[in-house]
């Protein structure tokens, strides 16, 4: 058995504080035999404030891949398997990315490729979906926005990934929000896109997501743990919290693959829309 937990949290722009508030969660997680945390997006230096005209001069601090930052939280993870989303600088472009590490440093990471309203005046798409290695199991990681798009999640499975960690700053709806969070649209497409990408790929699915206000947004929090039927298996509501479970990820996924297969029963043939510049699809 494997003890997943997403953490729904809110995470500012200062990132000294960031860090201290994250070794205090993940010492916590580790008493709690935690093996894999999943922290939200923009979890080191906050998401920007406006998402249709974000404002160049407030703008999250960017940081470096092999920077300090990273390096501390790999160091504060151990043997724990941690995902952290941030702002990453490489040269003059700057990414909405996520990074997986363990003691042993960065075991993957990923930018984000799929970019909602004015998110492209703030930072540089991402151009792939990886699977990598981790202590418990293939996985693989999206942003957001991402996880809108079947494509995302299916590339990841068709790498191999048995465990995806969905990393979010996922707001209400900017342009008809509802009083209650429970009730607006983006709460429940949050939830739904959360358990198609788990069904259709019959993978386990964690996603994180910051609470709280940011500029003129208000975070939906919702994060959970869905397992590869669907169903969700634990999850917080719109305020701070940790969703926690323990599952065998490699008996649930080869459960729920035994009869139908999907991933094996697709037809590749008759998909011509989807076919790329080769004539090939994924």
């Amino acid at each position: 058995m494997t003890r997943i937990a997403a953490l729904a949290g809110h995470f500012g722009r200062d990132v000294p504080r960031a860090l201290f508030k994250l070794e205090t969660l993940i010492e916590s997680a580790r008493r709690d035999r935690i093996e894999l945390l999943v922290l939200p997006d923009a979890c080191l230096g906050g998401y920007i404030s406006d998402l249709r005209r974000p404002d160049p001069d407030d703008l999250p601090p960017a940081l470096w891949r092999d920077g300090p930052e990273l390096d501390a939280l790999a160091r504060m993870a151990g043997e724990m398997t941690v995902c952290v989303g941030y702002t990453e600088r490489d040269g003059d472009l700057r990414y909405n990315a996520a990074a997986c590490v363990t003691g042993d440093g960065i075991l993957g990471t990923h930018r984000k490729v799929h970019q909602p309203a004015g998110e492209f005046l703030a930072y540089a798409p991402g151009d792939r979906f990886e699977a990598f290695d981790t202590p418990v199991g293939r996985m693989g990681m999206l942003i957001d926005y991402d996880k809108t798009f079947p494509e995302s999640a299916r590339t990841l499975a068709l790498d191999g990934a048995r465990i995806v960690a969905a990393l979010s700053a996922w707001p209400a709806s900017v342009t008809d929000r509802a009083a209650r969070l429970p009730q607006d649209r983006q709460s429940r497409l949050f939830d739904l896109y959360d358990a198609a990408r788990a069904a259709e790929n019959q993978v386990v699915l964690v996603s994180s997501n910051q609470t709280g206000m940011q500029g003129g947004m208000r975070f939906l929090g919702q994060a959970k743990i869905v397992g590869p039927g669907g169903e969700v298996l634990a999850r917080t509501g719109t305020k701070g919290g940790l969703a926690v479970v323990d599952i065998d990820v490699e008996v649930e996924v080869e459960r729920a693959r035994r009869v139908l297969h999907h991933l094996a029963e697709r037809r590749v043939d008759t998909y011509r829309g989807l076919l790329d510049e080769k004539g090939d699809i994924g």
